[in-house]
């Protein structure tokens, strides 16, 4: 996959990909290397609980994880999940499309801004994150350690401006 460059990057729901593409990025060792609450290997099961439970997400809250497309490629998954007060965003990338992580972001921040629920936005990171150099480009800021279904990750919020 091209690193330089423009990208058309875009948005879609989990369900408009193939099971078998989200399968196979989720199989591979790679992905869940900085993924704590990743415990147990992937199956066709797994990818069909996965979706049922984003989709469930956009159900209850009206916005939720979309399935990331770039020139027309899969390339992961990420988006935002209702956690109490807060809009959390994650993204997990395929190892070939590790180095468009901030260009992603920031087209779902833009997102983010445009939506007057989201004052703020959270990230959660591994300890094992070692480079966080993006999140100070984004101008987040640490907010300490927390436990999220028995594992740490460390919380990082980054404000909206203009945003209610």
């Amino acid at each position: 996959m091209r690193r330089s460059g423009t990208h058309d990057i875009a948005f879609a729901r989990l369900t408009e990909v193939s099971r078998e593409e989200i399968l196979a990025h989720m199989q591979d060792p790679r992905v869940g290397e900085h993924m704590p609450l990743m415990t147990e290997s992937w199956d066709a099961r797994t990818v069909d609980g996965f979706i049922e439970a984003k989709e469930a997400c956009w159900q209850r809250d009206g916005l939720g994880h979309w399935a990331i497309l770039c020139d027309g490629r899969y390339v992961g998954w990420g988006g935002f999940q209702k956690e109490g007060e807060d809009w959390d965003f994650g993204l997990v990338l395929r190892p070939d499309a590790f180095g468009l992580g901030l260009g992603i972001a920031l087209k779902a921040l833009d997102f983010a801004r445009a939506d007057p629920r989201i004052s703020h936005v959270t990230f959660l990171l591994a300890p094992s994150r070692r480079s966080l150099s993006a999140l100070d480009r984004l101008g987040a800021r640490f907010l300490g350690e927390v436990e999220y279904e028995g594992r740490r990750f460390r919380k990082y919020r980054l404000d909206m401006p203009g945003a209610a």
